[in-house]
């Protein structure tokens, strides 16, 4: 199964890797990461999360052919810190985050993730899930598709593409990708549809909203500052403006003495940042990696470390 991963060399040397280490991928996908993580911690250990089975499946048969100091989570990595209690880990070196969906989930058409190949409207990282795609186009009301639209996506024309979706449902469900894509393209005009291409950041939007996937990464990396040793670090791969924002304002929350603090000689140890940016500035893919994998195109690279 062909998957990339994403400025995987630059993530993997950022997190410093000690060898008798704990790590946690929180984003296993097709275990590229991992691969390379577990090759490098002969005495440590990894922990990995994902929601989806079939990744699981292919990942723990690819990384128990490297070793097998690693335990495969089924879970929302929201709930990472509550999962490594259960495995008496309250502590750990080093977190990576790759939050992009990997190759083979966009690429199975069954998914429903793309909007170039007709398939069931779907969208759930966790297949387990109840709510899916076709729920929310087919059951949420004009005016919250609009916000979801708007929020999470960006889109100016969110009103608009709401209103045709309600319009279009009062006469039959929704049922399918390309079903979808006709209709975001009926209700913006082909001149519009074909100079912005809206339907990309409407799947993005679906998607998010299915998956809660911003509420999932606040909490997720909320906790793993929290649980990070002294010296540990955490590296997160974003693809969108969205993630990026929420990423860097908790990286900023954390790194930073209160307002109320601020130019005081001597700041209440509770009050102290926990963390310190080691790139202020995102990292971002070589030139030569976005030629090989057009997919990294929007990846940035942040990367923090416990004080």
């Amino acid at each position: 199964m062909l998957h990339y991963s994403v400025m995987q060399e630059l993530a993997i040397t950022y997190l410093n890797l000690k060898e008798d280490g704990i790590y946690v991928d929180a984003t296993l996908g097709y275990a590229g990461d991992s691969s390379l993580i577990l090759k490098r911690i002969k005495k440590g250990f990894l922990f990995a999360f994902d929601a989806d089975t079939e990744a699981l499946e292919y990942s723990h048969q690819l990384l128990s052919g490297i070793a097998s100091n690693f335990k495969l989570i089924h879970a929302n990595f929201a709930n990472l810190k509550e999962e490594l209690a259960q495995n008496n880990c309250y502590e750990v070196d080093g977190f990576l985050f790759d939050l992009g969906l990997s190759s083979p989930e966009i690429d199975n058409k069954d998914r429903g993730f793309s909007f170039m190949q007709d398939a069931p409207l779907d969208m759930r990282m966790n297949q387990e899930d109840k709510l899916d795609a076709k729920y929310i186009v087919n059951n949420y009301s004009e005016s919250k598709l609009a916000q979801i639209f708007f929020t999470y996506g960006e889109e100016k024309l969110s009103k608009k593409i709401a209103s045709g979706i309600v319009k279009y449902r009062e006469n039959k469900n929704i049922e399918t990708t390309l079903e979808l894509v006709d209709i975001i393209k009926s209700s913006v005009g082909a001149n519009y549809f074909y100079k912005n291409h809206p339907e990309r950041v409407i799947f993005q939007a679906i998607r998010i909203e299915v998956n809660h996937e911003l509420e999932s990464i606040e909490k997720a990396l909320e906790s793993a500052i929290k649980m990070l040793k002294k010296g540990g670090r955490i590296c997160v791969i974003t693809f969108h403006s969205l993630e990026d924002r929420l990423v860097k304002n908790i990286f900023k929350k954390y790194s930073e003495v209160p307002e109320i603090f601020k130019g005081f000689p001597d700041i209440p140890e509770e009050y102290q940042p926990l963390i310190k940016i080691i790139n202020k500035k995102p990292l971002l893919p070589s030139p030569e990696e976005i030629k090989e994998n057009s997919r990294s195109k929007s990846a940035k690279l942040r990367v923090i470390e416990r004080i």
